[in-house]
Parts: structure tokens; C-alpha cells; sequence
């Protein structure tokens, strides 16, 4: 069961998420409660797993880098959970979730040329160690808004 969020946890979120550097003690002036109040219920939340403070790139103004998803349907949908983590551990793999609709599982993907991983180095190295691949459909991020991601290569 997932964590439930009040009003004071979601308000420390929305601050986190604008800037995850903000100072504890700013969030609490703005909120109007203890820093310590903040620091308890962001551990809390870190200790949860429900809340993980990362350092993200924009693709977009990173020389070289090209942003991907990638539509997979698979030849079963046997235990897609297990596929979607095998994806995760590919290079370039920011994140695979399992979806509803057209497409067994959608996969994120940040390639770099000068990093040696290119789309067809990706097909070629990386997409051949999971089995029981049916079809691909790959789409380049061309446009974005307010698409952060971490660095994986």
C-alpha cells in the first residue's frame, strides 16, 4: 500500500519538486511549522521509499544527448514486472513501466553518441539481452516541456 499524503507532506513535496536543494529551513518558514517538522517527515518519506531526491538533466541543453521512449509489447504477458526491471538495467535505460493499451511496457531511454550508445548500438547491444521481445516502436523526443531526467550513461 502506497503512503498517503497530508496537506503538509504534499506542501513539502511541491517545494522538493521545484527544487529538491531547498533548505529545510526555508520550507519551514513558508509552511509555518518547525524545520525539524520538515527534516522528520522527509526522512520518513526517503526511509518509505516513497520519495528519492535526485540530481536531473534537461536532454535538450546536454550537448549530444538524445531523449527516447520506446513502446515494447512482449510475446507474453507473463510476469511484465520481471521485463520491465530486466529493461532497467540496460545502458540508457532511465525507466520501463508496465501500461495498459497498445503496448506491453514503455521504456525510457537517454543515448549519447559521444558516450558510445546510440539508438542502433542500442538495438544491437543492450535490446538482445531481453527475451521474448514480439515488436518495438521507438520515438524520439523531438520537443519537451519540462523533461528531467538523471544521467545514466
Amino acid at each position: 500500500m502506497g503512503t498517503k499524503f497530508d496537506a503538509t507532506n504534499k506542501e513539502i513535496l511541491r517545494r522538493l519538486g521545484k527544487d529538491g536543494r531547498k533548505p529545510f529551513s526555508v520550507i519551514a518558514d513558508e509552511l509555518k511549522i518547525t524545520e525539524n517538522t520538515v527534516r522528520s517527515r522527509v526522512n520518513k518519506l526517503i526511509e518509505e521509499g516513497t520519495l528519492q531526491i535526485n540530481g536531473l538533466i534537461d536532454p535538450a541543453h546536454s550537448s549530444g544527448l538524445q531523449a527516447f521512449f520506446m513502446g515494447v509489447r512482449m510475446k507474453t504477458s507473463l510476469d511484465l514486472g520481471q521485463k520491465a526491471s530486466d529493461f532497467s538495467k540496460l545502458r540508457g535505460v532511465v525507466s520501463a513501466v508496465v501500461v495498459t493499451g497498445r503496448y506491453d511496457l514503455i521504456v525510457q531511454l537517454i543515448l549519447s553518441e559521444n558516450e558510445g550508445v546510440t539508438l542502433l548500438d542500442f538495438f544491437k547491444n543492450e535490446l538482445v539481452k531481453v527475451k521474448d521481445i514480439m515488436e518495438v516502436e521507438t520515438f524520439l523526443v523531438y520537443e519537451a516541456c519540462n523533461h528531467r531526467v538523471p544521467y545514466v550513461l
